[in-house]
């Protein structure tokens, strides 16, 4: 017995060889020219026996996949199993290259088997055959099929009728549902399917804890199989006597629908699930010339296009969320009667498909995350970089290959910050400033410029802190007037001098170090949380500016660091703060991924808490206020000293509340 495979380089190829080598016969692959290196390297991955392997070499859109005389005089009644599964199983693919290779191939795949006369023309086709079919599509249903406009869809059903309606030996059919990786070892070769779900789920991951309930969407019944499944149907159906002719449905009988298969896989990744769903259904309700409409506007089109780019999803594949079609097994379960071939429950692999995914298909594993990637060349300047975390950013960045520029008003720490970055052989430059008077930054932007060709990272660091009640302030309005002019108008008058460089060279990131206090609310620093909230807000706003020339801004909510800012307030020695280097992390970060916040997620979650409920917020706020005193220096009475040691009630509410300044 010989078998002659197409695709056997291709997923499910690869495993179905696997099968045939455990039987007896040589296995004959088609190969393209030059393609014998790739089939020894799978060969020699699978474990495959290459002396019972023979390289067939031709081309699939070509006719009789372009083998020679000689090559089918070979082959020629010595063939009992011909498997054809060279296709493009791609819902992204362009129409002509799918019509090309799942229609052409298919007609070249028949008609080197009718020459050869292979003793059964086995086809691997799709449950996309049945389109987008509202109801329960059969085994024995071909051309009821509907919702063929998809190309993907379209060239799976026409590559089928051909089987049916030109195939000159017997032939049997297999359509697979969506295949997804290894039930033992999770492996898969592509991002498809539901795969594309990965990146919202770690993103979800990453932003909220594994305990908070979420809000989703319920859809239509998704069908996925494990490849190993698929392999192993396709192998006992096709060896089994009598079935010619028929078609078997590779498929989960009892699917879970979208919300529940997202709930899957969050639980396979650690993340949130969806508690509550909606069903998408109910959107129907508004009529299609409104909802088209809408969809149509461009700030509309363009929000979901950077939305489902970010996420790595492709638009074609958002018309599955509500798949209409569920799948009759009846044919292939009688198939596969007594052989203990089934579909296992996703539920038992679904973290091996994740745990794959995250270790090898991961999209952030093949992007540039190295910090020298993103400023190795650039100048970044750092405002307040002669200490603190300023001091800590402009190590690691100047590390990274940066040309760092430094700023402060101390000459003395800013020389010797720059003479110990540039004695570890590294760049760094020195520019005494003072950011509170314009002229100054002015001045400092100008001779960045002249010397070092303008900005390309500017980071807002340099700010002043006040810690004091609005009733010990009453007479004290320069703290808002200082704190405004320096954390808000110097940061600002940096950024609108730094600004026309950027965009002539459509290049450029603004990073402004804001404060956790913003998100949070917090008592006592009224005069500092504003300034940092009107830098926040212009920041927002001139993000939907520059955005599209090539500007990013981010804000980084900075929890409360241990720095000479926070020394007058003695209470801060005994509660949880970060390090200026664990500070520089969130600042590199920021620089790596160009967010539009960087902020933990008590700093998010106190913001949400804020903004839905805001008078319970605020029972939280008034007893922090009661809870954590003025310092003796708010209070005018400086050298007086703080309360020896916090009191235990303060030190718990300190480390509950981590990070955010009382």
């Amino acid at each position: 017995m010989a078998y002659f495979v197409t695709g056997a380089t291709g997923f499910i190829g690869r495993f179905l060889v696997s099968n045939l080598l455990k039987r007896k016969g040589q296995v004959h692959v088609l190969v393209r020219k030059g393609s014998a290196k790739k089939l020894g390297q799978i060969g020699e991955a699978m474990g495959w026996d290459m002396k019972r392997i023979v390289p067939v070499t031709g081309d699939l859109s070509k006719p009789k996949l372009g083998l020679s005389a000689a090559q089918i005089t070979a082959l020629k009644g010595k063939v009992q199993h011909f498997f054809h599964l060279a296709a493009i199983y791609d819902l992204t693919a362009n129409a002509d290259s799918q019509k090309l290779a799942n229609i052409g191939g298919t007609k070249n795949a028949l008609e080197l088997a009718a020459v050869i006369k292979a003793g059964c023309f086995h086809h691997t086709s799709s449950i996309a055959a049945a389109g987008l079919y509202p109801g329960v599509f059969r085994e024995d249903m071909f051309e009821e099929a509907e919702g063929l406009k998809d190309p993907y869809l379209k060239t799976k059903h026409e590559s089928e009728g051909l089987v049916r309606k030109q195939s000159a030996v017997p032939y049997r059919i297999y359509r697979p549902s969506m295949v997804v990786g290894h039930s033992k070892t999770g492996e898969i070769d592509k991002i498809d399917g539901p795969y594309y779900l990965f990146t919202l789920i770690k993103k979800i991951r990453q932003t909220l804890p594994q305990w908070m309930p979420t809000l989703g969407i319920e859809g239509g019944r998704i069908n996925v199989v494990p490849v190993d499944f698929v392999a192993d149907a396709m192998d006992h159906i096709a060896h089994k006597k009598g079935l010619d002719g028929h078609c078997f449905h590779l498929v989960d009988p009892e699917p879970m629908r979208f919300g529940e298969l997202m709930n899957t896989f969050a639980r396979a990744a650690h993340a949130p699930e969806m508690t509550m769903r909606l069903d998408a259904r109910m959107f129907a309700f508004i009529p299609a010339p409104m909802r088209m409409a809408v969809t149509n506007l461009p700030p509309v089109k363009r929000l979901t296009n950077m939305i489902l780019r970010d996420l790595k999803i492709p638009k074609s594949t958002l018309e599955f969320i509500t798949y209409p079609t569920r799948f009759d097994t009846r044919e292939a379960e009688r198939a596969l009667k007594g052989s203990k071939i089934s579909v296992p429950p996703l539920d038992s692999y679904a973290w091996r498909l994740w745990d794959y995914w995250e270790r090898n298909l991961d999209p952030d594993l093949f992007i540039d995350r190295s910090l020298r990637g993103k400023v190795e060349g650039k100048v970044v300047l750092i405002t307040g970089g002669s200490s603190g975390i300023g001091k800590a950013a402009a190590l690691k960045i100047a590390e990274a290959g940066a040309k760092v520029v430094i700023a402060a008003r101390g000459e003395e720490e800013l020389e010797a910050t720059r003479k110990e970055i540039c004695d570890a052989g590294h760049l760094c430059y020195a520019f005494k400033a003072d950011l509170a008077d314009l002229d100054s930054c002015d001045s400092l932007i100008e001779q960045v410029s002249k010397q070092h060709g303008g900005v390309d990272i500017l980071i807002n660091n340099a700010g002043r802190s006040i810690r004091r009640s609005i009733e010990l302030s009453f007479d004290r309005f320069h703290d808002f007037e200082r704190t405004m002019q320096l954390n808000y108008f110097g940061s600002l008058r940096l950024i609108m001098q730094s600004l026309p460089g950027m965009i002539a060279k459509r290049r450029g990131h603004i990073i402004n170090i804001s404060s956790i206090g913003v998100l949070a609310s917090s008592p006592r620093f009224s005069a500092y949380v504003a300034s940092k909230a009107a830098l926040d807000a212009f920041s927002h706003c001139a993000q939907g500016e520059l955005s599209g020339k090539g500007i990013s801004f981010t804000t980084i909510n900075m929890p409360l660091v241990k720095t000479p800012m926070i020394a007058p307030t003695k209470m801060y020695d005994s509660v949880p703060t970060l390090s200026p280097e664990e500070a520089a992390d969130l600042i590199v970060k920021a620089i790596i991924d160009k967010p539009s916040r960087v902020a933990t997620r008590l700093g998010v979650f106190a913001g949400v808490v804020h903004a839905v409920f805001p008078k319970a917020y605020e029972v939280v706020m008034s007893t922090a206020f009661e809870l954590f005193p003025d310092s003796a220096a708010a209070k005018g009475m400086a050298g007086r000293g703080d309360a020896a040691n916090p009191t235990n009630e303060q030190i718990a509410f300190a480390s509950l509340m981590r990070g955010v300044h009382w």
